[in-house]
């Protein structure tokens, strides 16, 4: 698990997630109270048990998950929870909720204290899948590790990487097309966090890692707002206005396991606590977070004293409600986004209710930066823009508010942001390969070219979405930067774009740049370096070249090996590790060595003779030529 779980946080990290899959749950049925749906989607809960995920599990924690679960889950909603390591198991069916389900989740604890070896995603997502609906499948995976197949299946990795495999060129593509939605939560630094990212992507899904268990908690809400889209008003330090049309609210209030309590005042002054509170309210504690229903509010500026987190937010029912046209769950770089909202009255568009309303669209980063914004305007009775492109790849947020003078509402959407076309440097075979993650980005209508110290480089198609530029020699010692532009013409419009720059020194290349440059679909793939079909001639007499100047330098190494001992000898096999051609090498002079060895004893037997302190006309011990070692070798595309 990420460092919070192997650290103190470690005995907590099972635990929390069935109490995180407990709140999901709770905030699937908070959220669709919040529209009016004639298909609700169904939420499917997939849990990682293998023996990576094993933790520890208080049993406070383990009965506040459950209370959660059973006590807050309304009737009438489809969910159900599967685990899997080795094998998959349904502890908690999907089924419309009732008292009997709800005696079943009572007894959900121990199946998630399992401890299973191995991990295979791709049954799992099958069989969570395979269940009959009416609507939607929205499944949201829980991992910590990558696909790890037993042995006994066949010959590993092969195994594995079929299992991957068919998993973004089967199962993904299978499940867009029968409306199954994969929304994927990766634990640990270890996950496949590219393979997670590309199923979600293609499934239109939201892929996020998480670090401690406030960004777990924070990636649920993203999941299930999603899902659930729900009217919010805003939460400014500490305060928000409640209009007179609220029917009731919910504050979902993100806090810290040790902080004081939360306290709720009312714009008439009065206060209230978890346990001093009206009748009619509902105030349930847990440890990371208080969930507060108010039915009936009084209207006006209602405040909230005591620590609260950033992911805080109050959700409204209303009659009145803030809708929008369906956002898309990635965004891309060099494209804009439209957009277009309007004010619904029990349902209806109310064109009339609009007027003297200010409309505004945001995107924020992970750190809640605004990266763009728009003030969407007036159209008929609706207001709609184009928000500017993204500026940075991640996960980020869609903010849309309404503001008026009696009336404020927003809402949320979580997003993926990506390069348009990814980029991927293999040194090998002295190319660069880019491919469009832009779904309606081709050779057609796409032309690419490079800039690498001040000379242009024209890209070359390889496929329909796929291109390579081809490199001059570059010094492996020099850091240097390719700036690649794309000329797009969509829909009878040109635009040209900036894609994310290059480090071609793999020995330079800084994280943001990687995760910038190269985008899902070509960290999915694996191909450690493998030359394609038209780079094996060049390659092969490149490999040819190689292995007769190692050959020729035999001789020196063995000897230089034979005055230096021990040392020589390791440094040797160490530089074989990261060279094949040296590892044939380092047998041939360990050959060289033997042989030696037992022709100087056989001429010792025959005569004694003192050993030669150098060999004639070899003078001083040869210098040494120093190497540099190739790259560290990524498991990249399976092109």
């Amino acid at each position: 698990m990420a460092s919070w779980m192997l650290g103190q946080g470690k005995q907590y990290g099972r635990v929390l997630m069935l109490w995180t899959v407990g709140l999901a749950l709770c905030l699937a049925a908070q959220m669709g109270h919040a529209q009016v749906v004639e298909e609700r989607p169904d939420v499917r809960v997939i849990i990682d048990v293998s023996g990576s995920m094993q933790e520890n599990d208080p049993e406070q924690l383990s009965t506040s998950a459950l209370e959660l679960l059973v006590s807050l889950l309304p009737w009438g909603v489809d969910a159900g929870v599967w685990t899997f390591g080795e094998k998959v198991d349904n502890p908690l069916p999907l089924g419309r909720v009732d008292a009997a389900w709800r005696d079943e989740a009572l007894a959900l604890s121990p199946a998630l204290q399992a401890n299973q070896p191995h991990t295979d995603i791709e049954t799992a997502l099958r069989e969570a899948a395979s269940a009959k609906t009416n609507g939607w499948r929205h499944m949201v995976l829980l991992t910590d590790g990558m696909i790890d197949l037993p042995s006994e299946r066949g010959a590993k990795p092969a195994i594995d990487d079929q299992s991957r495999q068919r998993l973004v060129e089967e199962l993904a593509p299978e499940f867009a097309n029968q409306g199954v939605v994969v929304h994927s939560v990766a634990f640990s630094d270890q996950v496949d966090l590219a393979l997670m990212e590309r199923v979600s992507q293609l499934t239109g899904g939201l892929s996020s890692m998480v670090a401690s268990p406030e960004s777990l908690l924070g990636a649920f809400l993203d999941i299930f707002e999603r899902i659930f889209p729900a009217d919010q008003v805003p939460l400014i330090d500490g305060r928000f206005t409640i209009d007179p049309d609220v029917e009731s609210f919910s504050a979902l209030l993100f806090h810290e396991p040790d902080d004081g309590a939360i306290t709720l005042v009312a714009p008439d002054g009065s206060t209230y606590l978890a346990e001093r509170h009206a009748d009619d309210m509902r105030w349930q504690v847990e440890p990371r977070f208080d969930l507060i229903r108010v039915p009936n509010p009084a209207s006006g500026e209602w405040r909230l004293e005591g620590p609260t987190g950033s992911d805080s937010r109050i959700n409204v029912i209303s009659p009145l409600a803030l809708r929008t046209n369906d956002l898309p769950t990635t965004l891309y770089l060099g494209f804009e986004v439209p957009v277009e909202a309007w004010i619904e009255l029990d349902g209806e568009p109310a064109a009339e209710l609009a007027e003297d309303l200010d409309v505004t669209m945001e995107l924020h980063d992970a750190q809640g930066e605004v990266q763009t914004a728009i003030q969407l305007q007036p159209r008929d009775g609706r207001f709609a823009g184009v928000l500017p492109p993204p500026a940075i790849t991640g996960n980020s947020k869609l903010v849309i508010r309404a503001e008026g003078e009696n009336f404020h509402r927003q809402r949320i959407q979580a997003v993926n942001v990506l390069p348009a076309i990814g980029l991927m440097h293999q040194p090998r075979a002295e190319r660069v390969l880019l491919v469009a993650e832009h779904p309606r980005l081709d050779r057609h209508n796409t032309e690419l070219s490079g800039e690498l110290q001040g000379k242009t480089l024209e890209a070359d198609a390889l496929g329909p979405t796929r291109w390579h530029l081809s490199l001059p020699e570059i010094d492996d010692s020099v850091r240097l930067p390719l700036l690649v532009t794309a000329r797009v013409t969509l829909d009878g419009e040109s635009r040209e774009i900036r894609l994310p720059r290059l480090i071609l020194n793999p020995d330079g290349r800084i994280g943001i740049d990687l995760a910038d440059e190269v985008g899902p679909t070509l960290s999915t793939e694996r191909l450690e370096e493998e030359p394609s079909a038209e780079d094996t001639t060049e390659w092969a007499d490149n490999a040819a070249d190689r292995f007769v100047s190692i050959v020729n330098e035999l001789p020196r190494r063995a000897w230089a090996l034979w005055q230096e001992g021990w040392p020589g000898l390791e440094r040797m096999v160490e530089q074989s590790r990261q060279d094949p051609w040296w590892r044939m090498a380092t047998l041939m002079v360990v050959i060289l060595l033997l042989v030696g060895v037992v022709a100087m004893g056989l001429r010792h037997r025959t005569r004694s003779v003192p050993a030669p302190k150098s060999l004639p006309g070899s003078g001083a011990r040869p210098g040494t030529r120093s190497r540099s070692r190739p790259a560290t070798q990524r498991k990249e595309p399976y092109v």
